[in-house]
């Protein structure tokens, strides 16, 4: 290695997380250079045409009040294409019923009794189970308990079925049962030791009502990932935002950005030390390439992470704690729809589907309703978002993009009455792409983060630590360019100036 020229520092993975840190280093006196294995940049951002118009395949909003997207889209030079949702008022499909969802709500954990009995979700029996929760005594627990067990012991099954589950599942293609209070939910974790309420800890997240009198403060909105919300809770400004060509178009201008070398179909895999700093076996096994670095970024999901630090013996902490992250699959199904086939123009952003009412789709958005470009860009059409896929329902999406396309059209009849077939649909598949906060996440991100920090100019960003949102992506990925910018300053200090500190 030349250790009179500039630095190089190497990101394995092209998704937001890898371009995202390869902006933050863009001030540095440094070279930098991502490896994406894929033939396309972007991960889980991509955008494509229905019906002529381009909509986004996968994650198709970002929360706005964490400014990291928002910051990173106008440093990126796309702020004029910032769009608002339309409404983002959502409903349950439970029961074979469309239900109000509950504005006063964290993931589902109420924070108005009556609100939620207003809303007709709960029977009776769960109603009045659901209102035990003020009186009953504090719920012990440990570090950390499942969400459905610990909401449970609060307000009764039927609660965690009919309206946590829901909207766990929106956000994670995951179960309540398995998932981490603490990683999932942690501002209510938290709360909740303050209180031995789950209604006052939920009610403590809520934000001050809007003023009785005066100017519009807002849109005034119910949270949403898809259809609905990952936080739920009522609020006067817009929560969400996306861009108006797509979020999938984001990738593209944020690698333009960060001015580095970027390589797609340039599959990192090994990963070895040398007396400088760090080699990389790049390419297929019969023809492989090697490229040096002075640090590097892991910005890939949690198995190829692992992967890429079995040559590591001080990281096997790391390794067996990465292994423990499980992955979702699940497929978006886009519609569109002639707006005559729908007997009532569809009514807010769209709803979610409880899994126990044993329906395919999981969650629904009406896009063009949600995202005024979008009905701008086709008011002949009604364009719709179908989520299908939960963490034990592989074997729904073995079926075929038709079969799979069919489903939906069926379940989306059932809910909404309309008529027809779609004039075009489009079915994107996400294998193992949502990491799964089980039980024990917090844990097992604190040991791979403490086994990493002992390899020095090594640092691991992306979905699988604090938050699968675009933000906390983002986030990470500015932290990780911080941790392997501090190691060259120290290793180098001739050699660098510049980036976040």
């Amino acid at each position: 290695m030349d250790l009179s020229a500039p630095p190089r520092v190497v990101i394995v993975g092209g998704g937001i997380a890898g371009l995202a840190a390869a902006f933050f280093l863009r001030d540095a006196q440094v070279r930098v250079t991502v490896l994406e294995g894929s033939q396309r940049l972007g991960g889980k951002l991509a955008v494509s045409q229905v019906a002529g118009i381009a909509v986004d395949e996968g994650a198709e909003a970002l929360l706005a009040r964490r400014p990291e997207g928002i910051a990173l889209i106008r440093a990126a030079g796309l702020d004029g294409q910032l769009a608002a949702p339309g409404t983002t008022t959502a409903r349950i499909w439970s029961r074979e019923q469309m239900r109000p969802l509950p504005r006063r709500q964290v993931m589902g954990v109420p924070a108005d009794l009556d609100e939620l009995a207003s809303c007709g979700l709960l029977s009776a029996a769960g109603m009045a189970r659901a209102r035990e929760d003020p009186g009953l005594p504090a719920t012990p627990r440990g570090d950390d308990v499942d969400v459905a067990g610990y909401v449970a012991a609060r307000f009764g099954r039927e609660l965690v079925d009919r309206l946590v589950d829901p909207l766990l599942g929106g956000v994670y293609a995951g179960r309540s049962q398995e998932l981490s209070f603490e990683a999932t939910l942690p501002g209510l974790a938290a709360e909740s030791r303050r209180h031995s309420s789950l209604t006052e800890a939920a009610a403590a997240l809520m934000p001050p009502p809007a003023p009785a009198a005066g100017p519009p403060q807002g849109t005034g909105a119910a949270g949403s990932t898809g259809a609905a919300g990952s936080t739920g809770a009522a609020a006067d400004a817009t929560i969400f935002t996306t861009l108006a060509g797509g979020l999938g178009t984001l990738p593209a201008a944020v690698a333009a950005a960060s001015g580095a070398e970027v390589r797609t179909g340039a599959m990192a895999r090994e990963l070895v030390r040398t007396p400088h700093g760090w080699r990389l076996t790049v390419g297929s096994a019969h023809a492989p390439a090697f490229l040096d670095a002075d640090a590097v970024v892991l910005a890939v999901p949690a198995q190829p992470a692992a992967r890429l630090l079995a040559a590591l013996p001080g990281a096997a902490g790391a390794r067996a704690a990465l292994a423990g992250i499980a992955y979702a699959s699940m497929a978006i199904v886009t519609l569109a729809y002639p707006a005559a086939c729908f007997p009532r123009p569809p009514e807010g952003s769209g709803y979610l589907v409880p899994a126990v009412d044993g329906h395919p789709v999981k969650a629904v958005t009406f896009s063009s309703v949600k995202w005024p470009h979008l009905r701008a860009a086709g008011p002949s059409l009604v364009l719709v978002r179908c989520s299908l896929g939960r963490v034990g329902e592989e074997r729904l999406l073995h079926r075929d993009d038709a079969e799979l396309a069919a489903l939906a059209a069926a379940d989306l009849a059932a809910a909404t009455g309309v008529r027809g077939d779609p004039a075009d649909a489009r079915v994107t598949r996400w294998g193992g792409a949502l990491p799964q906060y089980t039980v024990g996440h917090l844990s097992r991100v604190s040991r791979i983060r403490a086994a990493v920090a002992h390899e020095p100019g090594l640092a691991v960003c992306g979905a699988a630590y604090d938050g699968i949102g675009i933000p906390a992506c983002i986030a990470t990925a500015q932290e990780a360019a911080g941790q392997v910018l501090a190691y060259l300053r120290e290793s180098r200090p001739a050699s660098v100036t510049g980036g976040p500190g």
